[in-house]
């Protein structure tokens, strides 16, 4: 029987022959970290037994799909540590998730932190075990009966749901038996560290109409090492958590009057115009024009663009003289009215209409999370109209400018293209174009991208791009989605050379994606401690003494002339108090004045993270000042 590995070389073993041994052939350490494998793309266990010639791929925890498999044996030892300790808990779902795993328990009471210190001691019980994880196939009616016996209504309701001649399996370690279709390690023991990190509520499926149920998350490593760094980031991830310093820099606000509906305070707002201003003169440059459309539109629109269809459970409605309206979820058909309100020549593609455009969308109040998601946000959408020769030039255009946007805030990013998800729009040949087109934009660029089978919009292909920030996590911001449909769905046309009426093909993009989302990101990235040109007070002027107060005066006067956003803290308090609120406040320069200072009529400067810089006069300052704002430095 012939194996062939991911480097291409070919291995002979005899039929029957498990994966592990496999590895363990390949290479001892293999055999130790490898956790689960592909066999001819699909994913199995590290027991499953090779019957014919196959491609033979291995994951350690290194890889995405080893760590799923990893955190999704963990859930399954959490699972395991609760029935052992609350024998009445009823199973519902316990996936791997991004850093972690959670699973979903009916319990007659919510859990403690005290019983998630039992459930967590129970777990590493478990792992010392070293208790072998084992597959078993059944049938449905073995499956429904196994649980139903068991009083476990949840796998019950989740085996009846499954279609006709879905396999169904058993993943069993000791007495713990659950549903799940795997793969997962090979034992217990090979979850070295692991950690319980809370517990919330969770509507079963998601669903508020459905009961409530306890969830707990945690997260699981290989090593000890790896889960102490993780555990460090998180604490990280708590000091940077933008909704606490949004309130201590007084950025924004989340009130109970309009929960998911933020507010921002002038020194937000000050934040967000630099943004929107930087886009807007980015957008120029480019050959974007701008335009702004309601907020409100009739039902027929949002019928005839498909939302009212595919999107209406997460959109909000209203009534005017008698006729149903919609406030709108995306731009796209406001955008598509402005394309469509006069004729348009081949010479005048490709058009491009750049929006910040206000938009709602309903959320279940439990996943509400400060600027990161919300109800009303603005999307710096953008649609494009053009030709179909132009698709490639256009859609190179915008990660170019995707590109030139992170770099200025030093994201680094990732690619992902999403293809046709289940629900959809348009015929197999439509999206079959439109997602070659895509793919070819993106190996003309000569980017590396991950393919998200079904991930798609409802009306196109898409590509995403995935940011990193300073703790590695990932946030998916900018997107571009290639659109045949909504021209056809709205006959928006263009006329040719040859004088004929023409269907043109229209894009969907945002860079930012959400500025509000954004501003959440920016936030916890930089800890609150923005770049100079994005800072809402740029420069803070301490003088000593009353007596150093006019010269203060005349120097605030100066930088607000020149454009800098400069503040005087003229209270009767020490010097070293003002710099330390200074420093609190994440304000990146401050200029102290003494009678130095005012003798030689200089500044003398410090850095809020480099401390003192010097003296200088303040025209030395200024150019240096306004130079890094210039480079937009980070």
């Amino acid at each position: 029987m012939r194996v062939t590995l991911a480097d291409g070389t070919v291995r002979e073993y005899p039929p029957g022959t498990t994966l592990g041994q496999v590895a363990r052939d390949i290479n001892p350490r293999l055999g130790r970290e490898a956790l689960v494998a592909a066999v001819n793309g699909k994913l199995v266990d590290l027991s499953y037994g090779l019957g014919e010639d196959a491609e033979v791929r291995f994951y350690t925890f290194e890889d995405e799909e080893g760590r799923d498999a990893f955190r999704h044996s963990a859930a399954h030892v959490l699972a395991q540590a609760v029935k052992r300790l609350f024998p009445e808990a009823k199973l519902a779902i316990g996936p791997a998730i991004e850093g972690g795993f959670y699973y979903d328990f009916d319990v007659p009471r919510p859990f403690t932190p005290e019983d998630l210190e039992k459930i967590e001691r129970e777990m590493e019980a478990i792992v010392k075990e070293d208790l072998p994880i084992v597959r078993r196939e059944v049938s449905r009616q073995e499956a429904l009966e196994f649980f139903a016996a068991r009083g476990e209504p949840y796998k019950v309701e989740l085996i009846r749901e499954l279609p006709e001649g879905a396999v169904i399996s058993f993943y069993q370690q000791g007495e713990f038996v659950d549903l799940c279709t795997g793969p997962h390690v090979p034992s217990t023991g090979r979850i070295k560290a692991l950690k319980l990190t809370s517990v919330a509520g969770a509507y079963w499926r998601g669903d508020e109409r459905n009961k409530m149920l306890q969830r707990i998350y945690g997260t699981a490593f290989p090593k000890k090492s790896q889960l102490e760094e993780h555990l460090a980031r998180l604490e990280e991830a708590k000091r940077r958590d933008h909704r606490r310093l949004g309130a201590e820099l007084d950025l924004f606000s989340l009130q109970e009057e309009g929960p998911g509906f933020p507010f921002f305070h002038p020194k937000g707002m000050v934040l967000r115009n630099q943004l929107e201003q930087f886009w807007r003169e980015e957008h120029y440059k480019r050959g974007y024009q701008e335009i702004r459309t309601p907020v409100i539109l009739n039902r027929a629109l949002w019928e005839r663009s498909g939302h009212w269809d595919h999107y209406r459970e997460n959109m909000y409605f209203t009534q005017i003289d008698g006729v149903d309206y919609a406030i709108k979820p995306m731009n796209c058909p406001g955008a598509i009215l402005v394309y469509k309100n006069r004729l348009h020549s081949y010479r005048e593609l490709p058009i491009r209409l750049a929006e910040l455009g206000l938009v709602h969308r309903h959320e279940l109040s439990g996943v509400l999370h400060g600027l990161l998601r919300v109800r009303c946000f603005t999307q710096d959408d953008a649609h494009i109209f053009m030709l179909p020769s132009q698709i490639k030039e256009e859609v190179i255009g915008v990660i170019d400018l995707v590109d030139h946007f992170y770099k200025v805030f030093g994201f680094n990013y990732k690619v992902e293209l999403s293809t046709r998800p289940e629900k959809s729009m348009g015929s197999d040949e439509i999206w079959e174009v439109a997602t070659r087109a895509l793919q070819e934009a993106l190996e003309a660029k000569g980017m590396p991208y991950k393919v998200n089978e079904g991930e798609g919009a409802f009306y196109g292909p898409k590509i995403d791009f995935h940011l990193e920030d300073c703790l590695g996590r990932t946030w998916q911001c900018g997107t571009i989605q290639l659109d045949f449909l909504m021209p056809e769905k709205f006959d928006l046309v263009y006329i040719g050379e040859d004088g004929a009426k023409h269907r043109p093909v229209m894009l969907h993009r945002v860079v930012f994606g959400s500025i509000e989302r954004f501003i959440g990101i920016l936030t916890e990235h930089f800890a609150g401690a923005f770049p100079t040109w994005l800072a809402p007070v740029q420069v803070k002027v301490l003088p000593i003494a009353d007596r150093h107060m006019e010269y203060a005066r005349r120097v605030l006067e100066r930088l607000e002339a020149e454009g800098i956003r400069a503040e005087l803290d003229a209270r009767n308090e020490k010097v070293n108090y003002k710099i330390r609120e200074a420093q609190v406040q994440k304000i990146p320069y401050m200029l102290v004045i003494g009678d130095r200072e005012v003798q030689e009529s200089t500044v003398a400067v410090r850095h809020r993270a480099k401390g003192d810089q010097g003296s200088f006069t303040l025209e030395e300052f200024l150019g240096r000042l306004k130079e890094e704002i210039a480079r937009k430095a980070f």
